[in-house]
């Protein structure tokens, strides 16, 4: 390897998040394949379709691979050794990978994981550090070791979190973060350049899998941590409650008064604001209910849900 852009790299990655990195890494570097999960059946209509990463890996006429699994999968391990990788790539693959796949590049594997390690381990860190309510997050660009994001570090970067900031938003800046703080970082990693630094275990923190259990909003919990949540879990698994035994989607939602404490009796109940906005109260502060959408229908903002739904006003969600 003449030069550090002469790198073959194998790229592993599945959503939206990992398409600003792959496009990064095609624009600078010699990406020789690109591993992602299989298509899946996607919506009511169940429509196969193809992660995003494929589509840009296509796009960009790279070869595609697919497996189902990764462990115990000697075929693709060998399909992987062919190609003769000098690094690997990751970003929100999602799958922890085995060490035999590890061993197989020069340089091993780096990932770009978002949020500040060892802060938020896991699988939903940007949704962890808004329902958190951080101040600031991240990216961090890690070697790859066997265990759930405890490798050492190369580099890090940390951004604000806004008062407006959702999971879309913030997802979005982290992905571009991340692509740019990878492409700073690479070169300076294959030449020897940066000394990998060990995690502090100490201030590890973890954040799982989200279900679609965590959407559901207790009414008992106060309005700042629910409009949290709703920033946080939208689109998925999205924020919900029931009304008149059917599931009614919280999408969007604005703190009204964040101080005031709730009857016991009134907790979950709607009202109308002196403007006519569509509030709610919880045991501490109440909500205005700004986008919502009803089981089986289209979002819709709540002036529009109030012409078809005005029986709601009074009721209490559960």
């Amino acid at each position: 390897m003449n030069n550090n852009k002469d790198a073959k790299i194998i790229f592993m990655g599945t959503p939206e998040f990992s398409v600003p990195i792959l496009g990064a890494l095609i624009n600078n570097y010699n990406v020789v394949a690109v591993v992602t999960q299989p298509d899946k059946k996607i919506g009511r209509k169940q429509i196969l379709t193809a992660p995003p990463v494929k589509k840009i890996a296509l796009a960009n006429k790279l070869k595609v691979l697919q497996p189902e699994k990764i462990r115990d999968n000697s075929e693709f391990i060998q399909h992987l050794k062919a190609l003769k990788p000098d690094l690997i790539v990751v970003a929100a693959y999602g799958f922890i990978l085995p060490k035999e796949l590890l061993d197989i590049p020069k340089f091993g594997a780096v990932n770009v994981h978002a949020s500040l390690l060892p802060k938020y381990r896991g699988a939903s860190p940007i949704q962890a550090a808004l329902l958190n309510g951080e101040k600031e997050t991240g990216v961090t660009i890690m070697l790859i070791n066997e265990k759930m994001d405890e490798g050492h570090l190369l580099a890090q970067k940390a951004i604000t979190i806004t008062n407006d900031d959702n999971f879309k938003t913030l997802h979005d800046k982290l992905s571009i973060l991340g692509a740019h703080l990878l492409i700073d970082t690479l070169p300076k990693y294959l030449s020897s350049q940066i000394k990998p630094q060990k995690q502090d275990d100490n201030r590890a923190t973890y954040c799982k899998i989200l279900t679609k259990k965590d959407g559901k909003i207790d009414w008992r919990k106060s309005a700042l941590e629910i409009e949290r949540q709703v920033r946080a879990l939208n689109p998925w698994p999205g924020t919900w409650t029931t009304w008149q035994n059917k599931i009614l989607k919280i999408l969007e939602v604005e703190i009204l008064n964040p101080q005031i404490n709730c009857a016991e009796s009134e907790i979950g109940k709607t009202f109308l604001t002196k403007q006519q906005a569509l509030a709610i109260n919880c045991k501490q502060g109440s909500l205005i209910l700004k986008k919502l959408q009803p089981e089986g229908r289209k979002p819709m903002a709540a002036k529009e849900f109030l012409n078809g739904y005005q029986e709601i006003i009074g009721s209490i969600l559960k």
